[in-house]
């Protein structure tokens, strides 16, 4: 029964597509092919991602990032979390697993939202991608305008966390 709990989301969108399949067949298959792409491409991604996070969990030592990222790190913490999120070209969800080992080895949760808005919204290749088709001065805007969201949105849920709250976050990921 605990599998099929972990697993319902993945087993209700192969139902969700048997469904569509039964319904119409053409877009069916066109839903199926998607998933499967999909599927295919997270598949390939994400072995990779996790076995670099085995190596930071086993090289780096914790007292290392509590230094650099832990609480009380301030611009020195805000600035390398930017680093870290803006220096990658991976999907959104190869960011969560590396947040979880940021929070284990005591980043600070402002630092780790930080680091995941800055992943989803300020990726160097994506800010080439725009100032080619879009032009510098789009480019520059948004991603000043998507830097002080994230830095912003991420003040704000640091601050209506409690430290209990806090403490139940960071000991889920002990």
């Amino acid at each position: 029964m605990k599998a099929l709990d972990r697993y319902k989301w993945v087993l209700l969108l192969l139902v969700a597509d048997g469904a569509f399949y039964t319904w119409n067949q053409t877009l069916g298959m066109k839903i199926v092919a998607q998933t499967t792409d999909s599927f295919m491409q997270m598949l390939s991604f994400i072995p990779p991602v996790f076995i670099i996070l085995g190596l930071l969990d086993t090289w780096v030592p914790r007292e290392k990032v509590v230094s650099h990222l832990g609480p009380g790190t301030g611009a020195k913490g805000l600035v390398l979390a930017i680093l870290l999120g803006i220096a990658n070209a991976g999907p959104l969800y190869a960011a969560f697993p590396v947040a979880a080992v940021m929070l284990k080895k005591g980043t600070s949760l402002f630092n780790v939202i930080v680091f995941i808005g800055a992943w989803a919204t300020l990726k160097v290749p994506m800010f080439l991608f725009e100032t080619q088709f879009l032009g510098s001065s789009f480019s520059v805007t948004r991603w000043i305008c998507g830097l002080t969201g994230v830095v912003l949105i991420a003040f704000i849920i640091d601050r209506l966390h409690s430290d209990v709250e806090k403490q139940a976050i960071y000991a889920k990921h002990q």
